[in-house]
């Protein structure tokens, strides 16, 4: 792991995360899956998560019929997906998990090849993206799926979204608690006025994003103000890379603002 300064502790968030996980955000995550994918399940399917965080889409892949591995460069991270296997899928040998490092060329090597690679908001926090991107296509088999999700590179504002970060993470905790609750309270107050001048009602858009890959705004936010590492690129940079090394965008879906561009890559079969 190439760091410049102290690191944001992914896993303690998603850990908080877990007591928020329910069957309707299981199963938002596996409507978000078989909707960029294209399938209807993964029965008779490997599924490598690369940076498995809370564990919830491994989850999602496993309840969808995969065997899955997960990996996570962060123990907490790894201890998220071991209690969601403990709550969902007990003694289960289909699912696999264990703490890697995507920058690890050897060890994403030695993990074998996939049907479909995932990598949802993660490569861009490694320190080294442009390393991990590499890394990430390695393990995919001739016609299998990438699926990753790479922060979206914004001509102004992405240095400052840097700085905060790298504060954010330098701080102690009440720096950290000030950080984080200007930023929040900017999101809400921005969410509010927009609202306000559609004439949307603020409690249903809340509710609709909660709905959204079943994840939790709250916890969104968070792993965005404290998110270091932290590199962007702008779709094109993504999909003319992996094009280069023999992949073929099936699918795409451009973020707005600071949020992620996904895309869905089949690996050429020759």
């Amino acid at each position: 792991m190439v760091l410049t300064s102290k690191r944001f502790e992914f896993g303690k968030n998603w850990q908080n995360f877990l007591a928020n996980i329910d069957d309707k955000r299981i199963a938002e995550s596996e409507k978000s899956l078989k909707t960029m994918l294209g399938i209807d399940d993964l029965k008779e399917k490997s599924f490598l998560d690369i940076g498995s965080g809370s564990g919830l889409f491994s989850l999602a892949a496993r309840r969808l019929g995969a065997r899955v591995h997960s990996f996570d460069y962060d123990p907490q991270s790894v201890a998220c997906a071991y209690e969601l296997k403990r709550l969902y899928f007990p003694n289960d040998h289909n699912w696999t998990m264990e703490v890697g490092d995507v920058l690890d060329v050897d060890y994403v090597k030695s993990l074998g090849e996939f049907d479909v690679v995932y990598a949802w908001g993660v490569l861009h926090h490694t320190g080294a993206m442009w390393q991990a991107v590499e890394n990430a296509q390695i393990p995919v088999t001739k016609n299998g799926r990438l699926f990753v999700a790479i922060y979206n590179h914004r001509a102004v504002w992405t240095a400052l979204d840097k700085q905060i970060k790298r504060a954010f993470v330098n701080s102690p905790l009440i720096g950290k608690w000030l950080i984080a609750g200007t930023f929040i309270v900017i999101q809400i107050t921005k969410g509010l006025i927009k609202d306000l001048a559609l004439f949307r009602n603020p409690v249903k858009r809340y509710r609709e994003y909660e709905n959204k890959r079943g994840m939790s705004r709250w916890h969104d936010w968070i792993d965005w103000v404290g998110g270091y590492p932290f590199e962007t690129a702008k779709p094109d940079q993504i999909s003319n890379f992996y094009r280069q090394k023999g992949f073929v965008l099936e699918q795409e879906k451009i973020g707005a603002g600071k949020g992620n561009n996904q895309f869905v890559f089949r690996k050429s079969s020759i």
